[in-house]
């Protein structure tokens, strides 16, 4: 099997400002790091900063970046990725009054 590129969308929001792209591969075999078939990059960001990234880069596995924060991520699947990464881009426009 090849990689299959399951997603690469990008959705502006209304301040015209910030951005949600996601892009998600389907693989033949994990990326070192990762116990799954999948790839992903998703970001959110504001006024040109990355304030917000769900990845699973080479060798480190799954994690997020919050600002400079950098932590573990358990990834439980697409669905709950997708459904965190939603939650906390509400959460920081909520906690940034970007609402």
């Amino acid at each position: 099997m090849k990689a299959k590129q399951l997603a690469n969308k990008r959705h502006v929001f209304s301040d015209g400002i910030s951005f949600a792209e996601i892009i998600v591969w389907r693989l033949p075999k994990p990326v070192p790091g990762s116990h799954h078939l999948f790839k992903y990059s998703l970001a959110y960001v504001y006024n040109e900063v990355f304030v917000l990234r769900y990845d699973n880069e080479r060798g480190k596995g799954d994690h997020l970046h919050l600002g400079k924060i950098e932590e573990m991520y358990l990834f439980r699947g697409i669905d709950a990725l997708l459904s965190d990464f939603r939650r906390d881009i509400k959460r920081w426009r909520d906690e940034n009054g970007k609402t």
